[in-house]
């Protein structure tokens, strides 16, 4: 496993995170194979790296309502 820099990437706030501050997610859209996602409330804590097709499989399932969340 290779390590990543994750302190210069781009986070932007999940859609679905809601606006008072709490469950608030971020993920990255800088790299082609992995989608880092960390919690907005912990800047400086760990993320998680998930594979890009798994994560892309993960929101369509969300949008879709077939988790439901």
């Amino acid at each position: 496993m290779r390590s990543v820099d994750l302190s210069v990437v781009t986070w932007r706030k999940s859609s679905y995170s809601n606006q008072d501050g709490g469950a608030c997610v971020e993920v990255s859209n800088d790299f082609d194979a992995i989608v880092p996602v960390r919690d907005s409330k912990n800047p400086h804590g760990p993320a998680l790296a998930f594979p890009a097709d798994g994560w892309s499989s993960f929101v369509s399932a969300v949008k879709s309502g077939a988790l439901g969340v």
